[in-house]
């Protein structure tokens, strides 16, 4: 089996070489990752400049290449370069993509760009205590996940996120919150006004979420789908 790896938090990011150790277990890994951080980046793509990629060589464990794009690049960059592939696996994530994040997710997005080039795909993402991401707890569900979606008929994108200390696995819905979404101000060294976006939860995650599976400690596998359609109202109005 041929596996693209990639990520949104850059090439030099532990969560993705735990990840590519992980897939090696399954088959040839191959490593298409952005040349820096694009968190938050959502599903963007390249359309103003041109895309390149360059192989690095401190990853010597396996083929790896950067990419001067986001993480949608990077997947469609290692599809082209590879021709062929049978599973896209993006992460480990520094930090969650729960409920609302898989909208602006980097992480989801890649996985994402591999369904609709053809390839079947997961994204993993870790909880994360303030403190320097481990991966020696997570991997053991790493692989099982990895094993379990890849054996017969599965779901073609799944969105993976893993508790600090994992106790099971469970099959999740993404969670529908409310959010109080604020600008805060704020003011740079030099005195000049900067601002963060923040959002504070409203309501309490509902039982068998993403976000209930994470605070009771279990993985969540949440089955994406990429059709945006709103079927019950489309339903009511044709």
């Amino acid at each position: 089996m041929k596996i693209l790896v990639s990520n949104d938090d850059g090439i030099f990011s532990p969560g993705l070489i735990a990840l590519a150790e992980v897939a090696s277990q399954f088959g040839e890994v191959v490593i298409f990752a952005p040349d820096f951080e694009q968190s938050a980046m959502g599903h963007a793509i390249t359309i103003k400049r041109p895309l390149t990629y360059h192989r690095v060589k401190f990853l010597k464990e396996f083929e790896s290449y950067r990419v001067n794009g986001t993480p949608a690049d990077c997947v469609a960059m290692g599809l082209y370069h590879l021709g062929e592939v049978d599973l896209v696996l993006s992460g480990i994530n520094v930090g969650s993509n729960l409920g609302s994040d898989i909208w602006h997710s980097g992480t989801v997005a890649a996985a994402k760009q591999g369904v609709i080039l053809g390839v079947q795909s997961i994204a993993f993402s870790q909880a994360i205590n303030g403190e320097e991401p481990n991966y020696e707890k997570q991997k053991p569900y790493v692989a099982e996940v990895i094993k379990m979606l890849t054996n017969g008929n599965q779901p073609r994108l799944v969105n993976v996120n893993l508790p600090e200390e994992p106790v099971g696995m469970c099959w999740t819905h993404q969670s529908v919150r409310h959010y109080n979404g604020k600008v805060v101000e704020g003011h740079d060294p030099n005195g000049r006004k900067h601002y963060w976006f923040a959002a504070t939860p409203l309501t309490n995650p509902d039982e068998h979420s993403d976000r209930w599976a994470i605070d009771h400690d279990y993985v969540s596998l949440t089955p994406l789908r990429l059709s945006l359609t709103d079927d019950e109202w489309l339903a009511k109005l044709i």
